[in-house]
């Protein structure tokens, strides 16, 4: 502790930060009518428990009712959320987290048609591909409005007694004036020179501190480099920030590098999955060596090691870990009981940030407490009464039962058909670029290990298998099989995307994927057989593409196969499957009435999964409950004490796909809220 660069205090003016830790700003979407209430408040005060030195509220906070939230954003205009933040404020201030928040005017980041169905406003008319958005061009009484907006929001988070605020200006409307391409306006805010381009910032700045006092911390996360053309260049970054320096308004930087106009742009600036790791780290270090002013910065730092080099380099002051925080909230706890080996890893998955970009709240593909905080728990309290459970399936499902049950203190044996944990993911893990999704196995696996759970691979279960010595509980998850019966009738000339990841199909010259489930399996048997030198068109029915992969992870995925030259064709079905020589005749329609074929010697069909549950259907007749779940008690945290057969010697319940197809976060929430209160 006395060494370790992450554990050293950073003061920050009067404030002092117990460590170089944060969660940068961001927005969960916990909001309910716009103000940080219970759910949101819990989310943040188990990161300060955890040990976190600065937790930074919203992403971003709205200054102006013309700012509609975009997705969740706290309504910082509205008087009525200073108590909300005061609360938040004090409770995270007991566990010694400082708390800030980040404001904004969203500028043309949002829709009209959204809140009060104000015209969002930016200096041009220009468009916002992500929002599908034409903005009014702001006018000089706009402006005016905007600025005591600013100082007004300022106000009421300095009277919540938060330690702090940071502005944002990246793909908002504040970064919009310094941006050439983005600034068609007039006079003195228009963007003939850096002086004015910078206007509207130190108008705000100005408004702000002649509200809040010169004490009050205020900093700016700002985009140094919009790595574009016609956009804010790294030339352009160097001078902003050398006048915010000379300003003397702003006390802290917070760097970014990139724009957000798009899914594809903004996986640059928040990388995902089988993307670089910290890819503008050395760029922030360097606006930090050129400004000597406390920097900050978070991209994809997922893990410990790469935040230590950063404050130990000399690159940053604090370091953002946003995602991997999501992921387990006790990073800093674990690094200060030598248990850094312990820490759950952020995967990269990204399920978090996708659900907020589709209009949904943040949920941690790993962990599902996070979130869910006022529910489920982070640390597993022990049970009253040891008991002894018998798991079937090692995938991520029976993973987290096996540890959550252990943690409870109960006697755990796991059983695996296969040689090896892992179920669905360790097919998933084949693509290099997802390699990363089999940390959701390795972790589990180490602390099943930990906590003594029996484990037994190559172990295939019988019914007489778990009744010869019945446990007092059985969990099946057994997960499912790729769903082979699509079509009406021919299924048996198709193929799964299992069959390709696994090796056991060889890929096809002409292929067809016809993608029903909408989730990423599709996406990766077309770029393995694309990868194989195949001519691959991906097909599906609906008219987005890949709705369940939503936009910033279908971005890595969409790189591969446009690159590879897969055609992507929506609005179209696969309705049946003849032969034809050596090859396939498909029979294409539509929901809109048309129809077509395609000639290929290749159809995968991807199509969800049926559950394996011929175990679960020997053992019900033979259970306790009959495998009934009392959905009232699992939504409630309560024990499962349904006994409709009482002559049952166990109880007998299924989780994950050995249900229905689902996902992997569905898998291990099932697992946690059910045996959490066993």
């Amino acid at each position: 502790m006395a060494t370790d660069p992450l554990l050293q205090p950073f003061r920050l003016k009067h404030l002092t930060l117990k460590n170089r830790l944060m969660i940068t700003s961001h927005e969960p979407a916990y909001t309910e009518d716009g103000l940080p209430k219970d759910r949101y408040r819990a989310y943040h005060v188990a990161r300060a428990r955890g040990g976190i030195a600065l937790t930074m509220t919203a992403g971003s906070a709205v200054v102006s009712p013309d700012s509609p939230p975009a997705f969740g954003n706290i309504l910082a205009y509205r008087d009525d959320c200073v108590p909300w933040m005061r609360k938040l404020a004090d409770e995270c201030h007991e566990h010694g987290a400082a708390v800030m928040i980040q404001l904004t005017h969203l500028g043309r980041r949002t829709r009209w048609d959204r809140g009060d169905w104000l015209p969002a406003l930016s200096p041009s008319h220009a468009r916002e591909p992500a929002h599908r958005h034409y903005p009014k061009r702001l006018e000089d009484w706009d402006i005016a409005r905007i600025i005591s907006d600013y100082a007004d929001a300022a106000e009421r988070m300095q009277a919540a007694g938060l330690d702090g605020i940071e502005l944002e200006s990246y793909g908002h409307l504040m970064d919009a004036f310094w941006s050439p391409d983005l600034n068609s306006l007039k006079g003195p805010y228009g963007p003939q020179d850096h002086d004015s381009r910078l206007r509207f910032t130190f108008d705000v700045l100005e408004a702000i501190r002649a509200r809040t006092g010169p004490a009050f911390i205020v900093g700016i996360r700002y985009a140094a480099d919009e790595d574009r053309p016609g956009g804010i260049t790294a030339a352009d970054g160097i001078e902003i920030t050398r006048r915010l320096k000379a300003s003397g308004q702003v006390d802290f930087l917070n760097i970014i590098r990139g724009h957000i106009h798009t899914d594809a742009a903004l996986t640059t600036v928040i990388p995902v999955q089988g993307q670089r790791s910290a890819p503008h780290l050395d760029f922030a270090g360097q606006i930090r060596a050129a400004a000597q002013i406390p920097t900050f910065h978070a991209a994809k730092i997922q893990d410990v090691a790469t935040a230590r080099h950063a404050v130990a380099s000399g690159k940053l002051d604090m370091v953002g870990m946003t995602r991997a925080h999501l992921a387990d909230p006790d990073i800093v706890a674990k690094i200060v009981a030598g248990e850094e080996s312990r820490i759950r890893p952020c995967v990269g998955a990204n399920y978090c940030l996708d659900r907020i970009y589709m209009g949904g709240a943040a949920l941690c593909l790993h962990n599902p407490a996070t979130g869910r905080e006022l529910e489920q728990p982070h640390h597993i309290a022990p049970a009253a009464k040891p008991l002894t459970v018998t798991i079937v399936g090692a995938g991520p499902g029976g993973l987290e039962a096996a540890r959550v049950c252990a943690a409870r203190g109960h006697a755990v044996t796991l059983h695996e058909a296969a040689p090896h944990p892992g179920g669905q993911v360790r097919l998933t893990a084949r693509s290099p670029r997802r390699a990363e999704m089999m940390q959701l196995i390795d972790w589990r696996l180490a602390e099943c290990t930990r906590l003594g759970v029996t484990l037994h691979y190559n172990s295939w279960i019988e019914p007489e298998d778990i009744t010869a010595a019945p446990p007092d509980v059985a969990i099946i998850a057994t997960g499912g099989l790729a769903a082979e019966d699509y079509l009406p009738e021919n299924n048996e000339l198709a193929v799964t995307p299992w069959d390709i990841l696994s090796g056991d199909a060889t890929p096809g010259r002409r292929v067809l994927v016809y993608d029903e489930a909408g989730d990423y399996a599709a996406l990766q048997a077309a770029e393995m057989i694309a990868e194989d030198g195949g001519e691959v068109e991906v097909m599906t029915r609906d008219r987005a593409f890949s709705p369940e992969v939503m936009g910033m992870t279908l971005t890595p995925a969409m790189q591969a196969l446009q690159r590879l030259g897969v055609r992507c064709t929506v609005m179209w079905r696969l309705d049946g499957l003849t032969r034809s020589g050596n090859g396939l005749i498909a029979h294409i329609g539509s929901d809109y009435g048309g129809t077509a074929t395609r000639e290929v010697d290749q159809v995968v069909i991807s199509n969800g999964t049926r559950p394996l549950d011929d175990l679960y259907f020997g053992l019900k007749p033979l259970s306790r409950n009959l495998g009934e779940v009392d959905y009232t008690a699992l939504r409630n945290g309560t024990p499962q004490t349904l006994a409709p057969n009482p002559q049952g010697t166990f109880r007998l319940f299924r989780i994950g796909d050995a249900v229905a197809s689902r996902n992997t976060h569905a898998a291990i929430y099932d697992a946690l809220r059910l045996c959490k209160a066993l």
